[in-house]
């Protein structure tokens, strides 16, 4: 089996880092290896904000969820979406620029996710955790005005990256024929089986490594599809530039 797919099958979240640094010349290859990742329209529609400052990280940490490895890992990166870039250059073949279309929006985030994942696959390859914070849509505005982000950019997550300093257990995935459908969308089976990976997730809550919640992953997804889910979202996005026409 290759190397390759061992890790990616071994990825853990790290929320627990020492105080290593990363060199600047692993940072620099990791930035490279995400760049390398595919890109619809060859958009290349990522920024990775940097994110240093103590005092700039502690804040969004706070707008997060108060996530502390925000604070502690080695780097803390803003990951973005960004039709600025591509688009000042309209003006320059003097087209107009139609930005906000929904379609150009799932272009940029899709890009952004592929570069976030190549760039953590290289990570890991190298030693080192990640943990991708997703709570700065908590708080999308008061987080795009500490990074100076412009209209047509978004901040999608952030990533912590950093030298483990804990060893969490693997957290068991959906069974591959609840995933994988042949031909057509079709749930045969998915029923029992799902049952089954309720009782392997609640087991695996109530023996990880500092001791779990034992929910089921079925109530969890329930509870999470049947409350209202970041809705200043929308407004958001509007007040960026994604209009979603």
């Amino acid at each position: 089996m290759s190397t390759v797919i061992d890790l990616l099958k071994s990825h853990r979240s790290i929320r627990k880092f020492t105080d290593r640094p990363i060199s600047p010349e692993l940072f620099a290859q990791l930035i490279a290896a995400g760049q390398s990742a595919a890109t619809s329209s060859f958009l290349q529609g990522s920024t990775v904000i940097r994110v240093r400052r103590p005092e700039v990280r502690a804040a969004i940490a706070g707008h997060a969820g108060n996530q502390k490895y925000e604070e502690t890992a080695a780097e803390f990166l803003v990951f973005c979406a960004d039709l600025k870039r591509a688009g000042n250059y309209c003006r320059k073949y003097d087209m107009p620029f139609e930005g906000d279309f929904t379609e150009h929006f799932i272009i940029a985030t899709v890009d952004v996710a592929l570069m976030a994942q190549s760039l953590v696959t290289a990570a890991e390859s190298e030693g080192l955790g990640i943990c991708y914070i997703g709570g700065i849509r908590n708080n999308p505005g008061p987080v795009s005005e500490l990074l100076e982000l412009p209209r047509g950019v978004y901040p999608v997550f952030g990533l912590c990256l950093g030298y483990p300093d804990q060893d969490p257990e693997v957290k068991p995935r959906l069974p591959a024929s609840v995933i994988l459908k042949q031909e057509v969308y079709n749930e045969e089976g998915d029923e029992e089986a799902i049952a089954a990976y309720d009782k392997q997730i609640e087991e695996y809550y109530r023996t990880r490594t500092g001791g779990g919640h034992g929910t089921p992953w079925t109530r969890q997804v329930a509870t999470l599809l049947s409350e209202k889910s970041r809705p200043h979202m929308r407004e958001f996005l509007a007040g960026q530039g994604f209009k979603f026409k």
